[in-house]
């Protein structure tokens, strides 16, 4: 039942993650990318700090110095360097070329997985694995293009964006296993989400501040800030809550293919919100990602977490 738990609670985390395109959509062209992402945590802050106060401090007496380096990492490669590489990467690549090369942080965090964790995959693990990146290359139709040097470039930060959302994966699963070996009673996810948050904010600030981010901030519209609110409190709070609780349950291999809701999630939601054209064979795509995920759901054997 905790397994399966947990793989509930992975599904909505990334279909959560997956609207971030669309929040991201309406205030990209006002807001620089640093801003951004420090704008939405310190709505989070500012609006759920006061209810979880008493939880905070009474997490933070518990926790040990590698409980602190383990979030501070979290943080760093989680949001910090996640975003600012995919967003600096979109400026010189496609989106479909970037698509793809975010949908191999499923392989990545599955070699990890085996490397630095030992965990070991089963038939369907991996079969689940295969279907759902096989997906995401068909949904995001992946293209031959002529490569420049800027391309090529913006191609590699993208790889840097999912080599470091494999790595934030690895370290919140090693993180979640090393509360059960030394015996400690576990951080909850929502103080665990709030924690990585304020530490990701303190490190956007100073390259926040070079983007003008208060007069940007001023001349949004309401639909901007209900972006920046639903970056925040949803694509950032509630889906890592989510996330935590679902990595305490689940191992890594499992993880790794559910990510791949995200970017079906991001298709079907600029299909329907942003009435963007959707190719059949991105379709295609889709329902392989859905076959990967119910791969993982049944598959048991290599669950230990």
């Amino acid at each position: 039942m905790e397994k399966l738990k947990g793989r509930i609670y992975l599904a909505i985390s990334f279909v959560l993650a997956g609207t971030a395109v669309i929040a991201a959509r309406f205030v990209s062209d006002s807001l620089g990318t640093f801003t951004i992402t420090a704008a939405s945590l310190l709505a989070v802050l500012i609006i759920l700090l006061p209810f979880y106060m008493l939880r905070i401090k009474q997490g933070i007496r518990n926790m040990s110095k590698n409980d602190w380096i383990m979030i501070c990492l979290q943080a760093f490669f989680g949001i910090f360097l996640f975003r600012a590489f995919l967003l600096f990467g979109l400026q010189n690549t496609s989106s479909t070329e970037a698509g793809v090369l975010i949908g191999a942080a499923p392989v990545l965090t599955s070699i990890l997985a085996r490397t630095m964790l030992k965990e070991k995959s089963n038939a369907k693990t991996t079969g689940g694995i295969i279907c759902a990146v096989l997906g995401v290359l068909l949904l995001q139709g992946a293209q031959l293009s002529n490569l420049t040097a800027e391309h090529v470039l913006g191609n590699m930060l993208v790889v840097c964006a999912a080599a470091s959302e494999s790595l934030f994966n690895i370290l919140s699963r090693i993180h979640s296993l090393s509360e059960i070996t030394d015996n400690r009673g576990k951080i909850e996810p929502t103080v665990q989400s709030l924690l990585v948050s304020a530490i990701a904010f303190l490190f956007c600030i100073i390259p926040a501040s070079f983007e003008y981010p208060v007069s940007s901030l001023l001349s949004l519209d309401l639909k901007g800030w209900v972006s920046i609110l639903w970056y925040g409190l949803i694509v950032t709070m509630l889906s890592y809550v989510l996330w935590y609780a679902g990595i305490k349950r689940c191992t890594a291999h499992t993880a790794a293919a559910f990510s791949c809701l995200m970017p079906f999630t991001s298709m079907l939601l600029a299909f329907l919100i942003l009435e963007e054209s959707v190719e059949t064979m991105q379709w295609i795509g889709g329902f392989l990602v859905i076959l990967g995920v119910i791969l993982l759901t049944y598959s048991q054997a290599a669950e230990k977490g």
